[in-house]
């Protein structure tokens, strides 16, 4: 984390791919474990603590530079916990498992791309001498 407001927006950004490498690793772990008896596939709640975070009526710069990022750190939760899909109680369906990973995966290099183009745009701003 860098400790500047100027880079508050790229601070948000990387707690967002925190939270995407967490939930690969979830979603990996529910894979490896999709022929485990009684195994519970686990989650990450994130979405829900960044956009309480980033939405209290401000503009989203201000809300940003005023972002908690340690609010930002999501909570891994077993889903589903009472429902077993088969006989040996493991609920991992892996179609959903390969579904959710490649739904993660785009998001996280979307979220690298975004960091980038952020540096980029600071790097031009002090070549220019902005």
């Amino acid at each position: 984390m860098i400790a500047s407001g100027a880079y508050n927006y790229i601070n948000v950004l990387e707690t967002v791919a925190d939270a995407n490498w967490t939930r690969n690793s979830l979603i990996s772990n529910n894979i490896a474990n999709v022929d485990t008896p009684g195994y519970k596939r686990k989650d990450l709640a994130f979405e829900n603590y960044l956009r309480d975070e980033l939405s209290g009526g401000l503009s989203l710069d201000d809300e940003v530079a005023e972002a908690e990022l340690d609010v930002l750190t999501g909570r891994t939760y077993t889903d589903y916990g009472t429902v077993s899909y088969r006989l040996d109680g493991n609920n991992v369906d892996i179609d959903t498992e390969n579904a959710a990973l490649a739904k993660n995966q785009i998001r996280y290099y979307t979220v690298l791309d975004s960091i980038n183009q952020e540096f980029s745009r600071l790097k031009t701003v002090l070549k220019t001498g902005g």
